[in-house]
C-alpha cells in the first residue's frame, strides 16, 4: 500500500510531513517542492513517499519538475500510469498543473508560492560574517565530522607556477564547499621539502649560488640554480650521486645539511605566503616531508615486517623493501632503498597515520595531479593491508595537467607573472570607461581581484580531470563567459541596491511585508527558479568534487539577471513593487556571491 501523505500543519516550510534521509526542505526549497511533487504520486501508482521522491527531476522542456514513470517499474504500460497520475491531479498551493507526454509527467509549481519560499528561505540562511559580508548556508549535511584536505604542496626552492595554481584552487574550493556543508575542516599544505631533489638544489647552490641572489629573490634565484643542475644531471651521473649524499646527510641530522634546507625551507614559505595572500587562499597547517618523524617511518616498516607484507627486492631493485600490490594490479612499491632512506610513499604512510591519531579526521582528501594516481593507489592499498579501517575514508581528488611547461626544463610560467599580466590587461581595460573608473576606491587592487577571477575561472570552468595546454589568451580573457563576466554581474547588483538607497527606497526590517506576490514576470521566475537551485549545486558539488559544476550555475543565473534588467526596473516604479524587485535582485546577490566565494573569489561591490 502506498505510505499516506500528510499535509504538514506546524507551520513547517515543507508542505508534507517527511523523514527521507538527505531531504531538507528547511535548507533547500526544491526538497519542499519534489515532497509536494511526489505526493502527486504515491496514491495513483501506489508506491511510498520515498519511492516517489527518488523520481522527481528537475524539469524537461520548460516545466518545474518531471517524472519519468518507467523508472518505477510497475508493470503494464508507463503511459497508462501516467495518464492515472494527470486523472487523479488536484492542484494546490504548491503544485499549480501537471502535463502528461507519454510515460513522461511534468508538474509546473505555483509561481507566488515558489518566490515566496524561496526569498524566504534565502533571508532566513543568509549571515553575515565577522567581516560583514553575507553568507548563504545552505547546507548543513557535514555537521559533526572533520575533514582534512591536503593541497597545493609546491616543493621548496622552485616557483610558485601554473602548474601549481589547480591544486591551490580546487584544494581551496573543497575546503570551502566543505565549510559549506557543515564540515570541520582542517587544511594542510604539504610542502614538498625533503628527498633527493632537495638534495640536487643543495649541489645546485654550491655549484651556482649566490648569497645576494638568495637575499633579493630566494625562490626565484634557487628555481635558476635548479633548472641549471638539472641540466648538469642530464650528462653527468655524479650530480646525482652527490644529491644522494646531501639527502643522506639530512636524514642523518647532518646539522649543516639541515641547516641549509631549513634556510631554503623558510624563504621559500615567506614567499609562498605572499602569493597565498594573493590568490585569498590561506592553511591552517603548514607541514611537508621534513614532519614526518624518523621513528614513525620506522615504526611503518617495523610493523609492516611484522604483518609479513614486505619483501626484499630482487635484480634491479636488489637490496630494496618493497611491497607486492600485483594483486590488485598496483605494483611493487619500494617503501625503503638500498641505503636505508625513506622514500615519498613510506612518509605518505607514516604521515597519514600520524594526522589520524592525532586529528581522528572522518576523511582525508589529498589534491594532486592525476599522474600521481597510481601513487595514491599504492599508498591508500598499503594502509588497507595494514588493517586500519580508516584508510577506506582516504581520497585522491585528482585533476589533468596544464601541458607545455616543466620545472626542470625552465618552461614553466611563474604565477606571479600570469596575474600581473591579468592584472595589468584588466586595469587597460577598466580605462576605458572613464566614468566607472573614477568610482573605484583602489583600481590597481580591483584590477588585480578582477585579474584572478579571469585566471580561475577559465581553469575552473572544465572538468578538473582535463588536460589543457598553457596560452595567454586563455588566461586574460576578459569577453564572454569570463571571471570579469561574473564579477560584473556582482557589482552591478551592488549598484542597485546603492542606487536605490540614495534615491530614498529602503526595504522594511521585517522582509515578510514585501509583497513578492507582484513578481509575476518570467524574468523573475527564471531567476527564483535558479536561486531555488543552489543547494542542489552545492550537493553536487560535495559528491563530485567538481568547480565546473559551481562556475556554470554561476554563469546561468548571471545571465539570468543580466536578461532581466530591462523587464524588472527598480528605479521610478511603484514603490511596493520596486520594493519587490529590489528584493529579488538583493538575494540573487547573496547567492551569487556565495557562489563566488565557493570558488575563492572575492566578490566586487564595484568595477
Amino acid at each position: 500500500m502506498a505510505t499516506a501523505v500528510t499535509p504538514a500543519t506546524n507551520g513547517a516550510f515543507s508542505p508534507y510531513a517527511a523523514s527521507i534521509p538527505g531531504v531538507e526542505p528547511e535548507t533547500c526549497a526544491f526538497d519542499a517542492f519534489r515532497l509536494a511533487v511526489a505526493s502527486k504520486l504515491t496514491g495513483p501508482l501506489n508506491i511510498p513517499l520515498e519511492k516517489a521522491y527518488e523520481g522527481v527531476d528537475i524539469g524537461k522542456k520548460g516545466a518545474d519538475f518531471t517524472v519519468a514513470v518507467p523508472r518505477f517499474r510497475l508493470g503494464g504500460k508507463p503511459d497508462d500510469w501516467a495518464k492515472k497520475v494527470v486523472d487523479e491531479f488536484k492542484a494546490d498551493l504548491w503544485v499549480e498543473s501537471v502535463t502528461v507526454d507519454k510515460a513522461f509527467v511534468s508538474f509546473m509549481v505555483r509561481t507566488d508560492t515558489l518566490v515566496n519560499k524561496v526569498l524566504t528561505q534565502i533571508h532566513d540562511l543568509t549571515y553575515r560574517t565577522p567581516s560583514g559580508k553575507p553568507e548563504y548556508g545552505c547546507n548543513h549535511s557535514g555537521k559533526g565530522k572533520k575533514v582534512i584536505i591536503e593541497y597545493s604542496s609546491p616543493n621548496i626552492a622552485k616557483e610558485f607556477h601554473a602548474g601549481h595554481l589547480r591544486s591551490t584552487i580546487l584544494g581551496a574550493f573543497l575546503a570551502n564547499i566543505h565549510r559549506a556543508t557543515g564540515w570541520d575542516v582542517m587544511t594542510i599544505n604539504y610542502l614538498g621539502d625533503w628527498g633527493k631533489q632537495f638534495g640536487l638544489v643543495a649541489v645546485g647552490f654550491e655549484r651556482y649560488g649566490s648569497e645576494e641572489a638568495l637575499k633579493t629573490d630566494a625562490v626565484h634565484h634557487l628555481y635558476d640554480v635548479y633548472v641549471k643542475i638539472n641540466k648538469d644531471a642530464e650528462t653527468d651521473e655524479a650530480v646525482h650521486d652527490a644529491a644522494r649524499e646531501f639527502f643522506k646527510r639530512m636524514e642523518d641530522g647532518d646539522e649543516a645539511a639541515v641547516a641549509q634546507w631549513k634556510r631554503f625551507r623558510d624563504f621559500s614559505l615567506e614567499r609562498y605566503k605572499q602569493s597565498y595572500d594573493r590568490l585569498n587562499v590561506d592553511f591552517d597547517v603548514y607541514g611537508g616531508e621534513s614532519t614526518v618523524s624518523q621513528k614513525a617511518m620506522q615504526d611503518v616498516i617495523q610493523k609492516m615486517d611484522e604483518m609479513g607484507i614486505i619483501e626484499e627486492g630482487k635484480e634491479k631493485k636488489e637490496g630494496a623493501r618493497l611491497i607486492n600490490l600485483e594483486k590488485w594490479k598496483l605494483g611493487s612499491p619500494v617503501v625503503q632503498k638500498t641505503d636505508g632512506t625513506s622514500l615519498y610513499i613510506t612518509r605518505d604512510i607514516a604521515g597519514a597515520i600520524e594526522r589520524h591519531e592525532k586529528y581522528h579526521f572522518d576523511k582525508m582528501i589529498y589534491v594532486a595531479g592525476a599522474p600521481q594516481d597510481m601513487h595514491f593507489a599504492q599508498f591508500f592499498k598499503v594502509l588497507d593491508l595494514m588493517d586500519f579501517p580508516w584508510a577506506k575514508t582516504l581520497e585522491h581528488a585528482n585533476f589533468g595537467s596544464i601541458l607545455g611547461m616543466s620545472s626542470r626544463k625552465g618552461t614553466a610560467v611563474s604565477l606571479d607573472h600570469i596575474l600581473n599580466e591579468a592584472q595589468d590587461t584588466m586595469h587597460e581595460q577598466m580605462k576605458t570607461n572613464e566614468t566607472k573608473y573614477a568610482n573605484v576606491d583602489d583600481p590597481q587592487k580591483t584590477a588585480d581581484e578582477i585579474g584572478m577571477s579571469a585566471v580561475k575561472i577559465q581553469d575552473m570552468a572544465g572538468k578538473r580531470i582535463n588536460n589543457y595546454t598553457f596560452n595567454w589568451s586563455r588566461m586574460l580573457s576578459f569577453e564572454g563567459d569570463t571571471g570579469p563576466y561574473l564579477q560584473y554581474a556582482h557589482a552591478r547588483l551592488c549598484s542597485v541596491q546603492r542606487k536605490t538607497a540614495q534615491a530614498g527606497l529602503v526595504l522594511p526590517s521585517d522582509v515578510s511585508k514585501i509583497n513578492t506576490d507582484l513578481l509575476t514576470e518570467p524574468g523573475a521566475r527564471v531567476i527564483v527558479y535558479l536561486l531555488a537551485s543552489y543547494p542542489d549545486v552545492v550537493r553536487t558539488a560535495i559528491k563530485t568534487y567538481e568547480p565546473s559544476g559551481v562556475v556554470t550555475y554561476l554563469f546561468r543565473l548571471s545571465h539570468a539577471i543580466s536578461a532581466a534588467w530591462e523587464t524588472l526596473v527598480v528605479m521610478g516604479q511603484e514603490e511596493e513593487l520596486a520594493k519587490a524587485r529590489l528584493w529579488l535582485f538583493i538575494n540573487a546577490r547573496d547567492v551569487l556571491g556565495a557562489g563566488l566565494r565557493l570558488l575563492s573569489l572575492r566578490p566586487l561591490e564595484k568595477m
